[in-house]
């Protein structure tokens, strides 16, 4: 399977052009924590419980019509009365993420979208989307860990959180696959607002290229980001821009195993928590012992934190480390389980006067229906 570009996974189809599809998920984590600034959470468990229902309209072979709809019920260890780690332990879009958008004001309408297909000569296309949009569908894929539905729960080990990627927002995607083995996308947003509470437009490539040698497909892509000139600078007394350029490598090594890569910078001018992130891990097909539908992951995340920390901030951190380990078990071809087990790290810089930081286990168990 070729990662260059999005689509829809599972659907169930209503007429010959018309598909309804998703995803049901839930999951429930336990956190052990040590060294905790909040005792009371030292020893504590949540659940979530997010359903994204889409809509796939095809009226010709070249045109598409898309939306997604996104609820939840419960935040899961992202409720700030529990929270500890500064990353999200499950990435998955949660109550609280699901209003407001972007400071919009819109709730619930995660993508809407209309994309028209050009072809060419043979294996030559260019795709072109407008409408709201997610910056994730189209930049930042990866083979083994892009889907914190089947695959790693950690925000660390799903996309690059130091890439910046906005989602659900009025944009612009262009998407130029050339023979199934070089593909170029890239993605224009408006997005309501950052962190600062203004408006922003968001710019992104990315190239990738795959190949396919005897031991098994690899794809290998580069991806550079750029926000405008409204994000607020460590000092908070002016303006800056923001820029990212990561690295994203898959690699299947025969049929049982996989690899995978992701390495990225930004730069500080602007105020941000992490300045880069080394992450990489290992796939195992359940293939290798006669059941298909699952598999194992082992991953792991360094990320260093910013050298200027945003001016007040009381969360000066110094560095996050991510360790996951996780066996999804395939029920059939819509329904899976997956246990999982997440050992997390933030050190904090002693200015920040909040002592070593939180380290600790995050045990989990998640259940997921693709339709």
């Amino acid at each position: 399977m070729v990662v260059l570009f999005a689509g829809p996974a599972w659907a169930m189809e209503i007429t010959d052009t018309f598909f309804i599809g998703g995803v049901l998920a839930g999951a429930y984590q336990h956190q052990e924590v040590d060294n905790s600034a909040n005792p009371d959470n030292e020893s504590i468990g949540r659940g979530a419980l997010p359903f994204q229902p889409e809509l796939h309209w095809t009226p010709t072979k070249k045109d598409e019509v898309f939306a997604k709809f996104g609820f939840a019920a419960g935040d899961g260890l992202l409720d700030p009365d529990v929270a500890e780690f500064n990353l999200a332990p499950w990435a998955a879009d949660l109550e609280s993420d699901l209003e407001n958008l972007n400071g919009t004001g819109r709730d619930y309408l995660l993508t809407a979208w209309y994309k028209h297909t050009f072809e060419f000569d043979s294996g030559h296309s260019i795709g072109l989307t407008g409408g709201i949009i997610d910056a994730t569908d189209y930049l930042d894929q990866n083979e083994y860990s892009n889907d914190e539905y089947t695959q790693f729960m950690n925000e660390a080990l799903v996309n690059g959180p130091n890439a910046f990627l906005p989602s659900y927002d009025v944009g612009a995607a262009l998407e130029w696959q050339y023979k199934e083995r070089f593909g170029v996308n890239a993605v224009y947003m408006n997005v309501g607002e950052n962190d600062n509470g203004r408006n922003f437009n968001f710019y992104g490539v990315q190239f990738g290229y795959r190949i396919q040698p005897k031991i098994g497909q690899g794809t290998y892509r580069v991806l550079v980001n750029y926000g405008s000139e409204d994000f607020a600078d460590p000092t908070g007394t002016k303006l800056e821009s923001r820029l990212s350029y990561f690295l994203s490598f898959d690699q299947a090594f025969g049929k049982n195993f996989g690899g995978w890569i992701r390495i990225g910078n930004q730069n500080e001018d602007a105020a941000v928590t992490y300045t880069a992130l080394y992450s990489g891990g290992f796939q195992i097909n359940g293939t290798i012992y006669g059941r298909e539908a699952d598999a194992i992951g082992i991953g792991y995340g360094y990320l260093p934190g910013a050298d200027q920390p945003e001016k007040g901030s009381d969360n000066l951190i110094d560095s996050t480390q991510v360790a996951e380990l996780y066996w999804k078990f395939g029920l059939n071809d819509y329904v899976s389980v997956t246990a999982d087990a997440q050992y997390m790290v933030d050190d904090y810089r002693p200015e920040a006067g909040q002592g070593e930081g939180p380290s600790g286990f995050i045990l989990g168990v998640r259940a997921t229906v693709e339709f």
